[in-house]
């Protein structure tokens, strides 16, 4: 198959990262694939060389972007549309609301090629007012009429956009993220504290400290305020824990604020490292994973984490109860309380927390791998493409 991806930007986010991980394995499988994206926004970080380092070939579309501006959308979706025709896909793929919109409206010239599209999660309520929530599925419902493949990245999404009558139960389908776990499975928990680690070190944070990881965009949806708050909470009771964001985003000025309005001893056990693409190191050097987003799809960093033996705390939403097991392989909660006895919990004891990791790490080894999304998506594929071969 010949195959385009769609993507608004290749930032350091979930679905750059499984692009990175399934397409090299799909490459290698026979099917020529090719991505066309746009720019991050700053500081979110690009993957842009890294793609073509594992030897995909990426075309930038300029003005590409996430915001919404009628006459630039219009340019760029008629550049989309020209760089489509010039490849000749037998299927495009596109990801998340913009890229999907774009993309989806580019082909309508080009009735031949398949379609899938990605939900990574949704932002047709609860983001906006009513009328523009409202708005948007409309959007969403007539290009979904137009595809040949919904694809939801959690059972969670997948209830969602059958609630809001988006899709069909004979569209839609549910692909969990898939990533490149062999480096996370090759941490050593038990040796991890005696190695050097450029991350800890990066935080000044020395082996008998339990460093506690926020990873993921500044940005509201992600509420880095609330994860600070609830560490605020408890940091005199756990004087030996610090707290590290891994991310950047519009919300950093608001929590560079919130850090300096704190005790200047405790401002010390906060940091912040900004966006960054060594994920493995990262996971390596944290003892646990804090994650208080208000709405997710399936988060990448929480596979990321079980792959590499962490315990995780979470906010309960979308499908991070189809990754965590309350209890078992980490804490999920919704009030603040709720997520301090999670975090008591796992702070507990350093074998309690390795035993928690350990269980994580078995529950995430065979679903979340490079290869099988790639099988995954290639079964997808052909089934959309069958289809839109039947229909035209």
């Amino acid at each position: 198959m010949r195959i385009a991806r769609v993507l608004t930007r290749l930032n350091h986010g979930g679905p750059a990262r499984q692009v990175l991980a399934s397409d090299p394995i799909l490459q290698a499988r026979g099917h020529e694939l090719r991505l066309f994206v746009g720019q991050p926004m700053p500081g979110e970080g690009d993957l842009f060389e890294a793609a073509q380092e594992r030897g995909l070939k990426v075309v930038r579309i300029p003005g590409l972007k996430r915001n919404i501006a009628p006459l630039r959308d219009l340019l760029v979706r008629r550049k989309l549309r020209g760089a489509l025709k010039e490849f000749e896909p037998d299927l495009v793929h596109t990801h998340a609301s913009k890229a999907g919109a774009l993309g989806r409206m580019a082909l309508r010239t080009m009735p031949a090629v398949a379609r899938v599209h990605t939900f990574h999660g949704h932002v047709l309520e609860g983001y906006f007012p009513d009328i523009v929530s409202e708005r948007l599925q409309r959007i969403e419902k007539r290009l979904a009429l137009e595809t040949d493949r919904i694809v939801a990245v959690s059972h969670s999404t997948a209830e969602d956009l059958l609630r809001l009558g988006v899709t069909t139960e004979d569209k839609l389908v549910v692909s969990p993220p898939g990533i490149d776990l062999e480096p996370f499975l090759a941490i050593d928990r038990a040796q991890v504290r005696s190695q050097n680690n450029s991350m800890r070190e990066l935080c000044g944070v020395g082996p008998e400290r339990i460093l506690i990881g926020v990873i993921g965009r500044l940005a509201e949806v992600k509420r880095p305020l609330f994860a600070l708050q609830l560490f605020e909470s408890m940091a005199k009771r756990h004087p030996n824990t610090e707290l590290c964001f891994v991310g950047d985003g519009d919300q950093r000025r608001a929590l560079e604020r919130a850090v300096d309005a704190m005790d200047a001893e405790l401002a010390k056990r906060v940091h912040m490292i900004g966006s960054r693409s060594d994920m493995p190191c990262i996971i390596a050097g944290l003892d646990v994973v804090l994650a208080t987003s208000r709405s997710e799809g399936m988060p990448v960093a929480l596979i990321e984490a079980a792959a590499g033996a962490l315990p995780v705390v979470a906010t309960d939403v979308g499908g991070v109860g189809e990754l965590v097991v309350h209890e078992r392989t980490g804490f999920l909660g919704q009030e603040l309380a709720e997520l301090q006895l999670g975090l008591e919990a796992v702070l507990a004891t350093e074998h309690e927390r390795h035993a928690i990791g350990a269980r994580a790490r078995l529950r995430i080894r065979k679903r979340h791998s490079a290869s099988a999304l790639a099988d995954r998506l290639e079964a997808i594929y052909a089934a959309a493409l069958e289809e839109r071969r039947c229909v035209s």
